[in-house]
């Protein structure tokens, strides 16, 4: 049987949601620089050359890569036999580390 700690899981959403903040995923990255090459177009391609300077400064500063942060959405997935160790319900310790990610003292999230 898997134990899932309250403090693990607040834990767990609060890094997620700071390192989507800084991170584009990979995938992304490397279509924009395809795309990049084949632009013809120099305003276009200094318009994708900027967004992926920008995605490098955010990944490397570990800073917002947009200050619009939306509105968060969590989507889980718990498997079966799984016992919670917590006084909190899950949508509190989903809240909790919401919280935590927008205030974190070294990258504050902007609602």
């Amino acid at each position: 049987m898997t134990v899932i700690r309250q403090e693990d899981f607040v834990q767990s959403i609060a890094d997620a949601f700071q390192f989507i903040s800084y991170y584009h995923p990979v995938d992304y990255i490397q279509a924009l620089h395809a795309a990049y090459q084949k632009e013809e177009s120099p305003a276009a391609k200094d318009a994708m050359a900027q967004i992926l300077i920008n995605s490098r400064m955010a990944a490397e500063g570990h800073r917002p890569i947009c200050q619009d942060t939306g509105i968060c959405i969590a989507f889980l997935r718990v498997g079966m036999n799984v016992r919670w160790e917590t006084k909190l319900t899950v949508p509190e310790m989903v809240n909790e580390g919401v919280r935590r990610a927008y205030l974190h003292p070294e990258n504050k999230l902007r609602a």
